[in-house]
């Protein structure tokens, strides 16, 4: 039997896992390459792959390679392959066409239609008719992809991407698509369990992504039996009898799994959620062989009779402010359910924080990368022992200090280096601190290694320390990095000459984007702090953050400064700090719009706080969908003359219709917002997101200028990274000729 070179395609970080499952499927030569892995093999061995993949999202034949230096190159290497050969005159096709390095051609769709154009004259000068474009079920798929100067053309033998099994119901969100939950299956070792007979568990299965792909592993089900058509269905060269016996084996197996299938559960407080598992299992045909109950993670418990086996699930990530704190509570309740109700189990979870993670008081394993679409996220994977049970975080700040006094083990000698570098740093600021008046700002931030802890100065009616401990290096015993915050604890009570009562201890990892958030207490302990002439409540102990980010305060005068006279909209307005400050400048209206209704009432206390005579509205709303609906209603067109977008770097709370990527959303977010501009309006857009590029290209009408650097504090300048911030208006007014623009 003749072999061909094939090369299948995966989401990335998968390679390795789709090597070794195509080695065990028969194939060939496998080489890993990003987003993918090539190999050799029949057809009848494609054919198993795109049925048997529970990884791959395609498989491509490859027909030829050929070297373009110009757009001729690529239309003659396209019509030197005999079309006929591979599709009938009447036959539809589709191409698809991507392109890496290339000097000639980066257009994609200009590429495609110069394959296009070769194929349909091919066609036309043998057989005087032409092949139609269908680009939703065309009998034929070409791929092209040209990697600088070299070109690969390959035949889609997939047609539909593989990883759409064809259980879901298409209308409803997805969190994870099917061969990420089989990576995660994978790797946290479940085919082994399952042939033991070990249980497993979701205890927030969402619509059931993970239960059906564990379902499946278990059952020996190939996850293509349920795809209604393939790219090859309409291949001249398909030979259906290789296929039609493929089918008839893999129904064998499936049939014959089924007979001693494990126990497979899934839990979800949300009763949409339960209906759209208990629709998608039903499409899967595995409705007697997974159990699905509306049930609240905290009642989530194995009954006697099941074997102990593995807990999995891709819980939310909670990136988003109202959202954090909600979502660091329910990590540590998983964690309490996992150490009260599973022990001896194993446990394996996706997240995109890991600080999250942390919080579930269990050590893990080494994490894996995995990438949710865009979002780079880490499995964790757990083995439910008391060996590996950790103190929790403390409820409250005195009560962490103290745990942390407790753990002290010896004294640590380099801390009077600490204590000459904070009375460094105060000296140094102090003249800029009393030119400016501020009376909040961050004086320590990790400047010596061995001291890892942001150190933040807050005055009100009296002097407050809020100190945020940064997780210490692996390289870093627990016992050493303890002594070193403990002495750190008493060098800056000593310093700043406080009582233990006014210094307040988090802790968080460095962060990735947006800052994170956590509900650490409920003590509705307030205090009250001035910031060029508002004044705002603070909170240093229910939260991890404060309520008041010291690292936007040049961003927070310039509002005011800009805003007498103007209407003012603040979009993921947190407590609403910036919109007290427009209305301080004599905005003629703010409007405050978050999906929080806790820190939205935060915002009204602290608008209250400075009665202030502008017209105050409050919105509590998803702010995409808010946006969305704002543009069709021409009411609201050209209403804003200043609008401050300081969005997460992503959410997916349940209480938002859609995902939030800032990196994929920033476009349509900037854009909805633009439209809401008076004529001589402008937007400020904002981000914490460290890796975040602004798309130039597809905000070309707009005026754009990047004022990050101006926008970032002196307190802030060791880390000019800390946010990113961008002036912006309409190119119907001229570009940025407001008023007191300057800071």
């Amino acid at each position: 039997m003749t072999d061909f070179q094939f090369f299948a395609t995966s989401p990335k970080a998968m390679e390795d896992i789709l090597a070794k499952e195509l080695k065990d499927l028969g194939a060939e030569n496998v080489k890993t390459a990003l987003a993918g892995v090539a190999f050799t093999g029949t057809i009848e061995l494609a054919y198993k792959i795109c049925l048997w993949s529970r990884i791959a999202n395609r498989v491509l034949l490859t027909l030829a390679n050929f070297t373009v230096n110009s757009q001729e190159d690529l239309y003659d290497g396209i019509y030197k392959v005999n079309w006929f050969d591979h599709m009938k005159p009447d036959d539809s096709f589709a191409v698809s066409f991507n392109a890496k390095g290339s000097e000639v051609i980066n257009n994609t769709h200009f590429g495609a239609l110069k394959v296009k154009d070769a194929v349909v004259d091919q066609m036309r000068k043998k057989f005087n008719k032409r092949p139609d474009i269908n680009l939703t079920a065309p009998n034929i798929r070409i791929n092209v992809y040209l990697n600088r100067d070299q070109a690969t053309l390959s035949l889609d033998l997939s047609g539909e991407s593989l990883h759409r099994r064809g259980y879901r119901d298409v209308t409803l969100p997805a969190p994870i698509k099917e061969n990420l939950a089989a990576a995660i299956l994978y790797r946290s070792g479940w085919p082994d369990l399952a042939k033991k007979g070990a249980s497993l568990i979701d205890p927030m299965c969402g619509s059931a992504t993970v239960l059906l792909e564990a379902a499946m592993i278990a059952a020996d089900y190939a996850p293509g039996l349920l795809h209604d058509s393939y790219g090859f269905f309409k291949w001249k060269k398909h030979d259906e009898a290789a296929w039609q016996t493929l089918v008839a084996d893999a129904q064998t197996r499936k049939a014959t799994a089924l007979q001693n299938m494990p126990t497979i559960v899934g839990f979800d407080a949300s009763r949409r959620a339960v209906n759209a598992a208990l629709l998608h299992i039903e499409n899967a045909q595995l409705q007697d062989y997974i159990h699905v109950e509306r049930r609240d993670i905290n009642d989530a418990s194995p009954a006697t009779s099941w074997q102990p086996g593995i807990v999995v699930c891709n819980p939310p990530y909670g990136e988003r402010l109202g959202d954090k704190e909600e979502t660091a509570e329910l990590y540590r309740q998983f964690g309490d359910v996992l150490k009260n109700q599973f022990v001896n189990w194993q446990a394996a979870m996706i997240i995109s924080d890991p600080e999250l993670g942390f919080r579930m008081g269990i050590r893990s394993e080494k994490p894996i990368t995995f990438f949710n679409g865009s979002i780079e996220c880490k499995l964790l994977r757990f083995a439910i022992e008391e060996k590996n049970f950790f103190i929790p975080k403390a409820k409250t700040q005195q009560d962490r200090i103290q745990q942390v006094v407790n753990k002290q083990t010896e004294e640590d000698p380099q801390s009077e280096m600490f204590a000459n570098r904070l009375k460094k740093n105060i000296k140094k600021m102090a003249k800029w601190l009393k030119r400016e008046n501020i009376n909040c700002y961050r004086i320590y931030d990790a400047d010596l290694p061995e001291y890892a802890i942001a150190v933040d100065v807050y005055q009100g009616r009296e002097t407050w320390i809020n100190v945020q401990e940064y997780q210490a290096p692996r390289s870093i015993s627990p016992e050493k990095a303890n002594a070193r915050l403990c002495a750190a604890l008493d060098r800056i009570a000593e310093v700043f000459d406080l009582d233990e009562a006014n210094i307040f201890l988090k802790v968080r990892s460095k962060q990735k984007g947006s800052d994170q958030y956590e509900k650490l207490s409920s003590s509705e302990a307030y205090e009250v702090i001035e910031e060029q002439g508002a004044k705002l409540f603070v909170n240093f102990t229910d939260y991890l953050d404060t309520g008041l980010f010291l690292d936007h305060r040049p961003m927070r005068l310039k509002i005011q400064q800009m805003a007498k006279g103007k209407h003012f909209l603040n979009l993921f307005a947190y407590t609403g700090s910036v919109s007290v400050h427009a209305a301080i400048g004599g905005a003629a209206s703010t409007t405050s719009v978050d999906m929080s209704k806790t820190y939205l009432d935060w915002a009204q206390k602290n608008m209250d706080l400075n009665a202030q005579d502008s017209d105050n509205y409050f919105i509590h709303a998803d702010c995409m969908k808010w946006l969305d609906d704002a543009v069709n209603q021409p009411d609201l067109e050209n209403t804003y003359d200043l609008i401050f977008l300081d969005p997460p770097t992503f959410s997916n709370s349940k209480r938002m219709e859609e995902n939030l990527s800032i990196q994929e959303d920033h476009v349509d977010l900037i854009l909805n917002a633009a439209e809401l501009l008076s004529d001589d309006g402008v937007l400020y857009f904002s981000t914490n997101f460290r890796r975040f590029k602004l798309d130039m290209d597809a905000l070309s009408d707009l005026n754009i200028k990047d004022i990050s650097a101006k926008t970032v504090p002196d307190d802030f300048a060791r880390n000019p990274r800390i946010h990113y911030c961008w002036e912006i208006s309409t190119k119907s007014a001229s570009p940025y000729q407001v008023k007191n623009k300057t800071i």
